[in-house]
């Protein structure tokens, strides 16, 4: 195929001020600071009566610094717009609905009653039925960081980082006062891990605190005493604490909750422990040496639970999952789902408690299934889309979740709680986006071994024949997950906006596509991965709107892996962008948050170094050829820094042309706006130098 130009000429990330006011952009993603600004919705929550649903919506600040979160009201039916129910400049987050039709989220916004100095910590706050001032109900020193409501009783417990001995919040306050008096900022470990993503473990770490019912706003006017927490896990100690998932039975009357438990010298596993909230006293429910066990969810009645179990992966088998159902008084346990050859997740009952419903991708989707208590094989709800925060309504009508797709964010919709396929209803909500500049469409290939390769891909508008389009290959992170929803990290149609083509594969180790299909990966990266990424690319090239001869490479944590693989065995693309990548598996395994999971599936590397020296990429480095752009944050403990470092060091000795974005105070993900912009800018003007043949324009601010 001749080179031609892309379908839409690529141009900058914003443009002159006076070609803004000419002519507006056709689409929030033809410019980087409409986009950043774009809304974002999260955490679905309905009432108990089944009247009102609350969305967090996450927009930019006024000095356009940070994204800020509020809570929106939308209606449940379908026929009154969204309404916003929340102000304030630390915004608010985690809605929740206590049983008396009050919103509880969590805030570090000022209390207005408070005389105290110094910057506000993350509190439980109240908003009444009818509206009105939100007021705070439940803080500690530390914060708390997140809570659940008994369903029919409205008891509450929540999680709060707390110092040893600090079970009392007078003494958690002294001794973290005494920490930064002394200007303390050491943490002295005895057990491992150390930090965990973008954050250091320890002195504190999470309790759970028991808080009963909540006041009422009148009891509170009349001078009700602040509510006393009640610490339930005294003994947790960091680094981890009592750092897991939690839910309250209905009657608020048993705790349920994952508990993290040694399993060797340096690893975890987690187990599912029930607590009596009235004593404190705590027993084990389900305890798998094999398995690690959370995602607690109690029927209606209060009577069992459903839960996630998760085989321990090992250097010969990748993990495996199923759900259990629970007796809560025997704690005798069952599969729900034997020989379901999917991943579930995120279990709830339905209102009547005779089946679960459940998330597990499937084929490039995240889709919603239904599955009797009494057996049965499960039913999938839902066709397109990846679907999160399930509600179920009291009264069995209807469900309702957050539902994205590559063709759109997050969205409130309503869905019948027992037909198969549905296209679901979308709510009136402040999160709808009214056009996309391009089209989305599926690619399948067919691997070296036979096995069949699922992609989705974005054209951009125009591209046809006439005008192919530049081609890149997005490779999604995990590895085991796969690429089926809408994201703002990773977001394709900023890519389209400018004429490139998007592709995104969910090749070997990707989930939902069977557990043969992760096993074709396992311990093998460099492997079926990379042959089913290739197969990908060969498929989508045969299009006519596609440009087989301008293609880039990209991607990020593994995919960055994947990415830094591409570069040593083959030069057919022009570029390759690697964010947040494994380089030296060895080096990686020994320094990430979690270096027993890793070890796991490549072994000790002192015993079993085939594995590493088979898939390491930094072992191939002289079979560099393309230019490469590495992009790396300082405080990512998941991938630590030196992996780009290192990475960057090797492709500077031998003369590979290439660039370092490089983020002080950013972690595995780019969070900040300013940053996030910076990062797409630095990706276009790298592709449009090595891809398009256009001079390398420096963005302005770096």
């Amino acid at each position: 195929m001749s080179q031609s130009a892309p379908a839409s000429d690529p141009t900058p990330a914003g443009g002159s001020a006076a070609e803004e006011a000419e002519a507006p952009p056709p689409s929030p993603f033809h410019r980087l600071a409409d986009f950043v600004a774009l809304p974002r919705i999260g955490g679905l929550a309905l009432s108990a009566d089944g009247s009102r649903l609350a969305v967090s919506v996450a927009t930019l600040d006024p000095e356009k610094k940070k994204w800020q979160s509020a809570l929106w009201e939308v209606d449940p039916a379908g026929q009154r717009p969204a309404r916003r129910l929340t102000r304030s400049a630390p915004g608010e987050s985690s809605p929740a609905f206590a049983p008396d039709g009050s919103l509880l989220f969590t805030s570090a916004r000022p209390d207005p009653a408070a005389t105290a100095e110094g910057d506000p910590k993350p509190a439980l706050w109240s908003l009444p039925p009818g509206g009105g001032e939100a007021r705070p109900v439940l803080t500690r020193p530390g914060g708390i960081s997140s809570f659940t409501v008994a369903a029919a009783g409205g008891e509450v417990v929540v999680s709060a980082s707390t110092m040893t001995g600090g079970s009392e919040g007078e003494a958690d306050e002294e001794r973290r006062k005494k920490r930064k008096d002394a200007g303390v900022s050491a943490i002295l470990h005895e057990s491992y891990p150390v930090r965990y993503w973008d954050h250091d473990l320890g002195p504190a770490a999470p309790h759970l605190f028991a808080a009963g019912r909540l006041p009422t706003e009148e009891s509170a006017l009349e001078g009700v005493p602040q509510v006393e927490l009640r610490d339930l896990t005294p003994e947790a100690t960091a680094p981890v604490g009592a750092d897991g998932d939690y839910a309250l039975s209905p009657d608020g009357r048993l705790l349920a909750r994952s508990e993290q438990v040694p399993d060797g010298p340096a690893g975890h596993r987690s187990r599912l422990v029930l607590t009596e909230v009235s004593s404190g006293a705590t027993r084990p429910l389900v305890d798998d040496p094999l398995a690690d066990v959370y995602a607690a969810a109690f029927s209606p009645d209060g009577s069992a639970l459903v839960c996630v179990r998760e085989a321990l992966s090992s250097y010969a088998e990748p993990p495996d999952y199923t759900l259990l159902l629970v007796d809560v008084d025997s704690g005798t346990a069952r599969e729900l789902t034997p020989g379901f050859d999917r991943w579930p997740s995120a279990p709830q009952f339905a209102a009547d408690g005779a089946a679960v419903y459940f998330l597990a991708d499937e084929d490039g989707r995240h889709a919603l299934f239904r599955v009797d208590v009494d057996g049965g094989e499960p039913v999938r709800l839902t066709g397109d889309g990846a679907y999160s925060d399930l509600q179920v309504a009291r009264d069995g009508s209807a469900l309702y979740a957050l539902r994205s797709a590559y063709d759109s964010p997050a969205v409130p919709v309503r869905i019948d709680p027992v037909a198969p396929m549905q296209d679901p209803v979308v709510l009136p909500n402040p999160g709808t986006i009214d056009r996309l500049p391009g089209t989305l469409t599926e690619v399948r290939a067919t691997a070296a071994d036979g096995a069949e390769v699922q992609s989705w891909l974005v054209l951009p508008e125009g591209a046809s024949a006439a005008t192919p389009a530049p081609l890149l290959l997005w490779i999604h992170g995990g590895p085991l997950m796969s690429w089926n929803s809408w994201s703002w990290r990773w977001n394709p149609w900023v890519l389209a906006a400018r004429g490139y083509a998007v592709l995104l594969p969910n090749p070997a180790l990707s989930q939902g596509f069977g557990q043969d299909f992760v096993r074709r990966g396992w311990g093998e990266w460099g492997g079926a991965p990379y042959t089913d990424l290739m197969a990908a690319v060969d498929a989508a090239e045969q299009l006519p709107e596609i440009d087989e001869t301008r293609t880039a490479a990209m991607g990020g944590s593994f995919g960055g892996y994947m990415a830094n693989w591409v570069a040593t065995q083959t030069d057919r693309f022009k570029a390759i962008v690697t964010h947040a990548s494994l380089w030296d598996l060895d080096s990686f395994t020994g320094t990430t948050d979690a270096a027993y999971y890793w070890e796991k599936e490549w072994g000790d590397p002192l015993r079993e170094p085939k594995r590493y020296e088979q898939n390491s990429p930094h072992r191939y480095a002289d079979a560099i050829r393309t230019p490469m752009l590495v992009i790396h944050g300082d405080k990512d403990y998941r991938v630590p820094i030196s992996e780009g470092l290192r990475l960057w060091y090797d492709l500077q000795k031998r003369g590979v042309p290439s660039k370092f974005l490089y983020f002080p105070d950013e972690n595995h993900w780019v969070l900040t706006p300013g940053n996030s912009i910076v990062w797409y800018e630095t990706v276009l003007a790298f592709l449009a130098e090595h891809v398009l043949g256009q001079e390398w324009q420096r963005p302005e601010l770096v």
